[in-house]
């Protein structure tokens, strides 16, 4: 499988060119090709904001003019909030990469083109394109910075690549307290609850035990906390004892 590659198309700032890098090595992406950089190449400033993805910028390539950038590309996305009146498919970032995914597991070039910021990609570049990709944002202020457009696309590739649980618990080392030592917190706790009159009237004292021992198994205790709540318990009796001497 050959990764998508990003053609970043009459770019002006190097800022934007740097952090563009830095987006795509963020997940996982290091084709970049350039097309008549206003400011020249390289461009310190790129280096300057790419802070770690310089082999982005060291790998780039530079072309002269859109045509040869995409001479060896099978397929060609084209990046734009606006309609042009063109007519041509118009993807979201999800349905985009999902068609990339499976044209560059088949083995096919697929390139992302993004416009320069001040206005965009114009209409002779779009029709280069085999389809667009547009980003659901607010209407009324659709203006993208240049990496944030390349981030929100790399990101969408990298989400449907790489296989990610949507939650984890982070455990730092400790592990899940067991069933056993959930149920001797609950009995110590019950055991100080009672001595404390806490369970009254007699009637409701079986469901008030119940809805206790239900939530220590539902919280999910290391334990490291279950010893936390038993320590807790033995300071506060043992300060109530001596306070009665």
């Amino acid at each position: 499988m050959i990764p998508p590659v990003f053609v970043l198309v009459r770019p002006q700032m190097g800022e934007n060119i740097g952090g563009a890098a830095r987006a795509m090595l963020n997940f996982g992406l290091e084709r970049m090709r350039v097309v008549d950089p206003r400011d020249g190449w390289p461009n310190p400033k790129a280096v300057a904001m790419a802070s770690g993805a310089g082999r982005v910028l060291d790998h780039a390539g530079l072309f002269g003019d859109l045509d040869s950038a995409l001479a060896d590309c099978d397929f060609v996305l084209a990046t734009t909030a606006r309609g042009r009146e063109l007519t041509k498919p118009i993807y979201t970032p999800e349905a985009a990469m999902a068609l990339v995914r499976a044209m560059t597991q088949a083995g096919k070039k697929v390139a992302i083109l993004f416009g320069p910021e001040r206005a965009g990609l114009e209409n002779d570049d779009i029709i280069r394109a085999n389809a667009i990709v547009t980003v659901p944002v607010n209407p009324d202020f659709f203006s993208l910075n240049l990496a944030q457009c390349v981030l929100l696309l790399a990101y969408e590739w990298r989400r449907q690549t790489v296989e990610v649980p949507p939650v984890v618990m982070e455990m730092a080392g400790a592990d899940f307290a067991n069933a056993g030592e959930i149920q001797a917190l609950a009995a110590h706790y019950e055991e100080r609850l009672d001595q404390a009159g806490f369970f009254f009237p007699d009637l409701k004292a079986p469901k008030m035990k119940q809805s206790l021992r239900n939530m220590w198994s539902r919280l999910g205790l290391t334990r490291a906390e279950v010893q936390t709540f038993h320590g807790m318990l033995r300071q506060i009796a043992y300060k109530l004892k001596n306070q009665g001497d």
